[in-house]
């Protein structure tokens, strides 16, 4: 199922394009020619892109990429926000954070499903933000990360700050913030910013396949391992405990649970519905 935008004459101009099928939302950054950079109705696009998968039952998996071969994302479209700065007051130009990179960064990491970033091409700032919030990072074996925030004077957004500490621990996150440079995908694969690398020829065949097979899974399960592993960042090793012990009874009242149970016990493998 494609959205009324993601027609083919729609496709060419719109700044997202959004899909539906086989329980996976496809999102795509869709400006090649401007390395998939983040202007106005590109934020909000994505903003609300976010905001439908996450709310739509039938998506089971988010898969988001960028189009074209050389840039996932580059972050702020720096034309656009040179503009800015130059014709409206500050206040208006930083609104842009609470009106548009907090709710794609919260979204993408707190939906009740899991998100797979296929990253075929380089990742920039707040680009590379948006794959660092989601479950599983897919490289091609041309993408890279560059965390350029400090590079232009600016702090880290798009929540960075919880998401990068987390990936590849703290010293290294102010490494990478601090002194920013290009990390190449094998050097990604190895501090742990990327989940796997494969061929850039294989990108959008391997992403999806994960897609499709996480998409095929127990939802709510799913959802529960986003939130303990979330509410533990921040709690007692009791408060996890007990925050576990509320998690397991609520995926074990589902129907996914009950059927994987029942085929255990039949030898058969478990199908699941998401619920």
């Amino acid at each position: 199922m494609t959205s009324p935008t993601d027609s083919p004459t729609a496709s060419t101009t719109t700044p997202v394009r959004y899909a539906v099928e086989a329980g996976v939302a496809t999102i795509t950054l869709n400006r090649p020619n401007a390395a998939n950079s983040l202007d106005l109705a590109t934020k909000e696009a994505l903003r609300d892109a976010v905001s439908a998968a996450a709310a739509d039952d039938s998506v089971r998996c988010v898969l988001l990429t960028g189009a074209g071969d050389k840039a996932f994302c580059a972050g702020q479209d720096l034309r656009e926000h040179v503009a800015a700065l130059r014709e409206r007051p500050l206040e208006e130009v930083w609104s842009t954070v609470p009106e548009h990179y907090i709710p794609i960064a919260d979204g993408l990491a707190t939906m009740p499903k899991p998100v797979v970033a296929a990253v075929n091409g380089v990742a920039a700032g707040a680009g590379a933000a948006l794959a660092f919030a989601c479950d599983f990072r897919v490289l091609a074996d041309t993408a890279g990360f560059n965390l350029a925030f400090t590079a232009i004077g600016l702090s880290c957004d798009t929540g960075t700050s919880w998401t990068l500490p987390r990936l590849v621990g703290h010293a290294r996150a102010v490494d990478l913030l601090m002194r920013p440079r290009t990390i190449g995908a094998e050097e990604a694969e190895r501090v742990g910013l990327a989940t796997s690398v494969v061929p850039a020829a294989d990108l959008a065949r391997e992403a999806d396949a994960l897609a499709r097979e996480l998409a095929a899974g127990p939802t709510v399960a799913y959802a529960a391992v986003r939130e303990s592993l979330a509410y533990a960042a921040h709690s007692s090793l009791r408060e996890a405990l007990e925050f576990e012990g509320a998690m397991m009874r609520r995926c074990g009242a589902t129907a996914d649970h009950a059927n994987a149970v029942a085929a255990f016990v039949a030898k058969r493998r478990p199908e699941f519905e998401g619920r």
